[in-house]
């Protein structure tokens, strides 16, 4: 509580800007990874987005729609690892589970 205070009072000091020495370049540089941010934010929130709408034809039996789905997921899992988003063994990690799971579910049928 007691932090929180501080860092308010002064972030609101330096207008948003949390390092003490207020050049220039790190100006530039805190806009740059703030912008970087929210845009790796809003990628790693589709990635999930659509793995939860992958799981759910899953879970309703839909054959056809997950296999659109997987294919939409993997290319975003593997457009997120090339920019570095989320790491490639992770993007490979959960190709391979919700690969599995597709396997489990309709390749008996």
């Amino acid at each position: 509580m007691y932090f929180q205070f501080w860092y308010y009072l002064w972030t609101d000091i330096f207008r948003g800007f949390p390092l003490a020495v207020k050049n220039a370049s790190a100006v530039k540089r805190h806009k740059q990874s703030e912008v970087r941010r929210i845009k790796n934010k809003a990628v790693k929130s589709s990635v999930r987005t659509s793995a939860k709408k992958y799981v759910a034809s899953v879970q309703a039996n839909d054959a056809e729609k997950a296999g659109t789905l997987l294919r939409e997921l993997v290319k975003e899992l593997d457009t997120a690892a090339r920019k570095g988003i989320i790491a490639r063994n992770a993007a490979s990690r959960k190709k391979s589970r919700m690969q599995k799971l597709f396997n489990a579910s309709f390749a008996a049928k």
